[in-house]
């Protein structure tokens, strides 16, 4: 790997704009931090999510952003929003974000209107993959990919420096790579998604189902939850995995297999130098990245005679989304 310093891109300085406001619209919460050009949150502000109605949800960011423009001690020169959904190619128009139930919402219309402000409108899987590239776990690479594995999968795709975003701005969805023809539903619509075998939500199917299995090598699972298969949750798997429970351990273990699986898809495409795995699972460490850089060397294509991607686990973590959309507000 080579090391550089976080680029500037075409046609700007590398720290220009000075300080910008960042937004992550989640389903549940809205969280907004005042970024620096060095990619440090100075000042955050909270705010729950208003369920589904775009105009509630807009108005509750313009009011988190008008509050850090008000404490912060130097001008704020933009605002990037992240979303869950599909946004166009001009990075202002939200074509579908199916957890906020939105299509065809123009946010930087709205937002700068309410604001006073420049706005940019990202992918949340995009302005997190360009924090970690900028000042993450992959600022010292030009080609990347962030594998984020929460509730399900999402990313995004750096090449040559550069955001992927496809010709209508809806690149990046890797959670919803075909890994089992007819395989599990997926909320998208299809069958066989990856999400569905290599996320959160699959890694607590895993250990249900091996804990009913194997009910007498569960004892430390069950007895973090109410004692039955169907209560185990995610944190919980985690735990009983960290304290040596062999049924958690294997749910990794399948989880881990799978996230491997499609990284060496992901690699076939696009070799990249860098994958980085973000998100609440990858929080766990090698107890899933062990057998996911095991599955990628196993099955990649050529390995015994090619260079291998890196696998990282994210720097930024929870921070990369807000840095990330403050910082290419600013471009």
């Amino acid at each position: 790997m080579s090391e550089k310093a976080p680029p500037p891109l075409p046609g700007t300085a590398g720290s220009a704009g000075g300080l910008a406001v960042g937004v992550d619209i989640g389903g549940t919460k809205i969280l907004a931090g005042t970024v620096t050009p060095e990619g440090e949150i100075i000042a955050t502000a909270r705010r729950p999510t208003p369920r589904h109605d775009a105009d509630d949800v807009l108005a509750t960011v313009a009011e988190a952003v008008r509050e850090l423009v008000e404490s912060a001690d130097a001008p704020i020169a933009s605002v990037g929003v992240g979303v869950a959904g599909l946004v166009d190619r001009d990075r202002s128009r939200v074509y579908f974000a199916p957890n906020l139930r939105w299509a065809q919402v123009p946010v930087r219309t709205l937002l700068e209107a309410s604001t006073g402000l420049p706005v940019v409108v990202e992918n949340d899987g995009n302005v997190a993959a360009w924090g970690e590239y900028r000042f993450g776990a992959g600022h010292e690479v030009s080609d990347m990919v962030l594998v984020t594995v929460g509730t399900g999968i999402g990313g995004g795709i750096v090449i040559d420096g550069s955001l992927f975003r496809g010709s209508h701005g809806a690149a990046g969805e890797i959670g919803h790579l075909n890994a089992v023809p007819d395989g599990r539903p997926c909320g998208c619509g299809r069958n066989g998604c990856w999400e569905q075998y290599a996320s959160g939500n699959a890694l607590v199917r895993e250990a249900r189902a091996l804990a009913a299995d194997r009910r007498s090598e569960a004892g430390l699972l069950l007895s973090l939850g109410d004692g039955t298969p169907e209560g185990v949750q995610g944190q919980q798997v985690t735990e009983a995995a960290r304290a040596g429970d062999p049924i958690a351990i294997e749910a990794f273990a399948i989880v881990g297999t799978w996230l491997g699986r499609g990284l060496a898809d992901l690699a076939a495409v696009l070799d990249p130098e860098m994958f980085v795995i973000g998100g609440g699972v990858s929080e766990s460490g090698d107890l899933l990245l062990a057998s996911a850089r095991q599955t990628l060397a196993d099955k990649l294509i050529g390995q015994q005679n090619r260079p291998a991607p890196v696998v990282r686990s994210a720097g930024l973590t929870n921070r990369a989304g807000i840095v990330g959309a403050a910082d290419l507000s600013r471009h």
